[in-house]
């Protein structure tokens, strides 16, 4: 492995994302896994915005969540994202919220397919991803 398959990023639950239970509304926590899983490849040198330029689209194949505990506005949520599988055009995420006193707030698995931009059929991962592993 030459690189990292797991990162940990923060994110605190906005005014605007909560519902009228004063709850953070489970539809956002899809672009909070997005953002997390995005900081993971950042960390390790690659950026969505580079894969687009050379032709790479990673479009989510599969989503799961589970919810535990509601967040609230304000809360810092510290989301630990892992590389759990590579298998030839596909990449799977796991993920675990917490808050900011550790408690764990939802676990959630996402799977996407590596495909070519101009034809949109799936390819396998570029080399420097298929290095994590």
């Amino acid at each position: 492995m030459t690189g990292k398959t797991k990162h940990t990023t923060e994110l605190r639950v906005r005014y605007g994302e909560t519902d009228q239970m004063g709850f953070c509304y489970y539809g956002n926590y899809a672009q909070f896994l997005e953002v997390a899983r995005v900081e993971l490849l950042r960390s390790n040198g690659v950026s969505y915005k580079s894969l687009e330029e050379k032709g790479v689209l990673l479009p989510v194949r599969t989503f799961s969540i589970k919810y535990i505990a509601p967040s609230k506005y304000d809360d810092l949520l510290h989301i630990e994202t892992i590389i759990s599988k590579i298998q030839a055009s596909r990449i799977e995420f796991s993920y675990e919220i917490r808050n900011e006193k550790n408690n764990l707030i939802a676990t959630a698995i996402t799977e996407l397919v590596f495909l070519d931009s101009g034809t949109m059929k799936p390819i396998n991962a570029p080399e420097k991803i298929q290095s994590l592993f």
